[in-house]
């Protein structure tokens, strides 16, 4: 079983970066493909995200390509989005999930297991 806890989110003005942490916890997740999803109010859930398990390989959502930059540590056993050019769009919860399997994916049925959530909000 995988534990995944974020952190990182807050409030930030439109143009303004965030870096976006997820711990694993309860067995390694170096083996496991990551990635990044959020949920904007009354939206359905969004691909931002996801890295290979060596980190060699990333995808991203169109609408985050050029902004967004997903890493992990695995010696840290940790995944981080970093979010550069953020825009009022971008408000939502975001959360880290991580699959069974070592290639990135998109789809968020491919993840097994999903954080909690932190909160991004951008002002404009």
């Amino acid at each position: 079983q995988v534990q995944l806890d974020e952190s990182g989110g807050g409030l930030v003005q439109a143009g303004g970066s965030l870096r976006l942490s997820c711990a694993a916890s309860g067995r390694t997740v170096s083996s496991s493909a990551m990635g990044w999803f959020r949920q904007a109010p009354g939206k359905e859930r969004e691909f931002v995200a996801s890295v290979s398990w060596s980190g060699g390989n990333t995808f991203y959502g169109d609408s985050v390509k050029g902004r967004f930059s997903i890493s992990r540590d695995n010696a840290k056993n940790t995944v981080y989005l970093q979010m550069n050019g953020l825009k009022p769009e971008d408000t939502a919860v975001y959360y880290c999930a991580a699959r069974e399997g070592i290639t990135a994916q998109w789809k968020a049925s491919e993840f097994a297991y999903w954080g909690r959530g932190t909160l991004v909000t951008v002002s404009s």
